[in-house]
């Protein structure tokens, strides 16, 4: 027997189950691996994760019916698993045997089964007890340790409630995506060429090969960071696109989309639900400045100094001045009549926060666009107990997310075949 896709994810509940489906993926090891499981496959700061143990989580993740890109992903996992333990061991925190045995039962308990009925079912697929144990173990640890590593430094305000509110819920748009972008500029006497890279790059399955090519070959500022964008909301992209990234599998990428004078492509790398459903937006409040010389030093150089100048949209009315009208729009259209390539930009922001990644004219004009502001749609009531813990989930997250990148960061990653 064996637990499929259709017959497992139901029983864990919503939550789980799109995590499990989206953030967790099996890995097949290869051939020449089967010679000595035990050897060390990766060695993370001088402790090993062994071929063993890839063929142990592929074993696992497969009875979860994970997609996408499994080599990487399941190695990537586990590499981030071993930061997350030695950041525990540091603090000095450990779960008990009988907190173990609770998380397990619990875990099997979400499919409807009993534990032995679980790991009965898990065995035939050939994965041992430890390897759930490790699994389950490291997700309620990792939490307590952040918890205890961050809980006094999160603070959600009364505002903050009220702020939540007046957003309201939306539960068909719960839900956040990590991706990872590139935008090749495509001018009309490049545009064959970036045509060609952008067919090329969009056939990319490997995260670790989209980002090299992020940064030898996007427009965009994100490039330094191989492309590499933090969690957003579904909803702040363009409408047509949302159907497209949650149709891909991690290390999936989309086709090419043509925006003006560029090419703009997406990796998909984990999908969630939100800590807190984000509503429908009905209207986006932006402005765009636009200064001459394009990306030249100098015009950067200015959207820099204007940059330190202003705090919100309103400051660049002083700042238009004198000017010719056409130097500042400011507008408020529904998000369906936004220019796709500025939506792509707006959906990165928040309020008040800048992005000069775009130019218009041929590359002639620097555009400093800045987000002024999101209109949701009705609100309906909800207890601010409860928000108050979406918040405070939120943050920790966010903080968590922080804390393990500056891990991977600061780590030694030796890989055994390299």
């Amino acid at each position: 027997m064996r637990l499929s896709l259709s017959t497992l994810l139901p029983r864990l509940g919503p939550s789980l189950g799109l995590g499990l489906a989206f953030c967790l993926a099996p890995v097949l090891a290869p051939a020449a691996w089967a010679q000595d499981l035990f050897s060390p496959a990766i060695i993370v700061n001088e402790r090993a994760i062994s071929r063993y143990e890839i063929e142990q989580r592929r074993a696992l993740l497969d009875v979860f019916g994970t997609q996408g890109d499994l080599d990487e992903l399941a190695q990537e996992q586990l590499i981030e698993e071993r930061l997350k333990s030695q950041a525990i061991a540091a603090a000095g925190l450990r779960l008990t045997e009988e907190g173990s045995q609770l998380a397990l039962e619990e875990f099997a308990g979400r499919t409807e089964l009993s534990l032995d009925e679980f790991l009965a079912v898990i065995a035939q697929q050939g994965v041992e007890r430890e390897t759930l144990r490790d699994y389950v173990v490291m997700g309620i640890s990792w939490r307590d340790f952040v918890r205890a590593q961050f809980g006094s430094q999160v603070e959600v305000t009364e505002t903050d409630i009220d702020a939540a509110l007046a957003r309201g819920p939306n539960p068909n748009e719960g839900v956040e995506v990590l991706l990872n972008e590139i935008i090749i500029a495509a001018p009309p006497e490049r545009a064959e060429q970036a045509a060609a890279v952008a067919d090329e790059i969009s056939r990319m399955r490997s995260i670790s090969a989209f980002q090299d090519a992020a940064r030898q070959v996007s427009a965009l500022p994100s490039r330094e960071q191989g492309g590499r964008l933090n969690w957003l909301p579904l909803s702040n992209y363009p409408a047509p696109l949302r159907p497209v990234i949650l149709g891909l599998a991690p290390g999936e990428v989309t086709a090419p989309i043509p925006i003006p004078n560029g090419i703009a492509l997406f990796q998909l790398r984990d999908v969630r639900e939100a800590p807190f459903s984000a509503p429908a937006v009905t209207a986006i409040d932006y402005a765009a400045f636009y200064i001459a010389g394009g990306r030249s030093e100098a015009a950067m150089s200015e959207a820099t100094a204007l940059q330190s100048r202003v705090d919100t949209c309103d400051d660049l009315y002083g700042e238009a001045l004198g000017l010719p009208p056409e130097t500042l729009e400011r507008v408020k259209p529904p998000p369906a009549e936004i220019p796709q390539d500025v939506a792509l930009e707006l959906a990165k922001l928040d309020t008040d926060e800048v992005t000069t990644a775009l130019t218009r004219a041929d590359g002639q004009t620097l555009v400093f666009l800045m987000l002024c502001g999101r209109d949701y749609e009705g609100t309906e009531a909800l207890s601010r107990d409860a928000v108050r813990g979406q918040l405070i989930s939120a943050r920790l997250a966010g903080l968590a997310d922080g804390l393990l990148a500056d891990l991977r960061a600061s780590a030694t990653i030796i890989y055994a075949n390299q």
